[in-house]
């Protein structure tokens, strides 16, 4: 991402997040739910939902909230019926898509995000048609305006924790991590005091795809904001070099 300031497109998705932080926070506590169902709700010995705490935290969740939410997942596992599902496809020109969605109803969640494709002119593909041109990883952005540590410091303390590299931008730091470390060095930055401006397992484009014909843009927009729209959404990863 040569050139692009990554800490302005993560305050663009979190203004845009801001303005509906109920349904992000829903979304988390979904995740919270499955995950504290799949392995309990202990953090320390539950490495799924430490990963959608440190997640939750980035978002400007509250403690008290995170907390509230693992008791009630933790008293009500029976009734938690969420699946993850995953769906790949096309946009315009191309552009690779990936949803990832949790859902207690997979007719309806597919119907929705097929729809979503469809009046964008793209098409969902079969599953790992689009997958291969993205790399799993834990990401960590830091905005240099809310670090004070020097960036050699901040480099040696994420990769003595275990990041794969450390990467300075104009405005921000961007920390990766296999996503079995991920757990760990973002709670080395937290214990050191580093905010940070998102956290998450993403899925990264080895190559991004530029498109400057109007209508494929006004397509392509279009998707990706039915998609923001369904509440079983939780992530939309593409390769747009927006």
């Amino acid at each position: 991402m040569s050139g692009h300031s990554k800490f302005a497109n993560i305050k663009h998705k979190k203004e845009k997040n801001d303005a509906a932080k109920g349904k992000i926070f829903t979304i988390i506590g979904r995740e919270i739910a499955v995950a504290v169902k799949e392995g309990g709700p202990d953090p320390a010995n539950n490495f799924k939902l430490a990963q959608v705490i440190t997640k939750a935290k980035a978002n400007n969740m509250p403690n008290d909230t995170i907390e509230r939410g693992i008791r009630k997942a933790a008293g009500d596992v029976g009734n938690v019926n969420y699946k993850y599902v995953t769906y790949e496809g096309y946009g315009p020109n191309g552009i690779a898509i990936i949803v990832d969605a949790l859902t207690d109803n997979q007719n309806r969640t597919a119907a929705n995000i097929r729809n979503a494709f469809t009046k964008g002119q793209g098409s969902i593909g079969t599953p790992g048609c689009v997958s291969f041109m993205f790399d799993k990883k834990g990401q960590i952005i830091i905005a240099k305006e809310e670090c004070s540590m020097d960036a050699d410091e901040l480099m040696l303390m994420a990769l003595d924790a275990g990041a794969e590299d450390f990467a300075e931008e104009e405005d921000c730091y961007e920390v990766l991590t296999d996503p079995d470390s991920f757990g760990e060095v973002s709670r080395a930055l937290e214990e050191a005091g580093i905010t940070m401006a998102s956290a998450e397992v993403t899925m990264l484009p080895q190559n991004y795809v530029e498109l400057t014909d109007e209508t494929a843009l006004k397509n392509l927009r279009k998707t990706l904001d039915l998609l923001d729209e369904d509440d079983d959404v939780q992530a939309v990863y593409h390769n747009w070099d927006e």
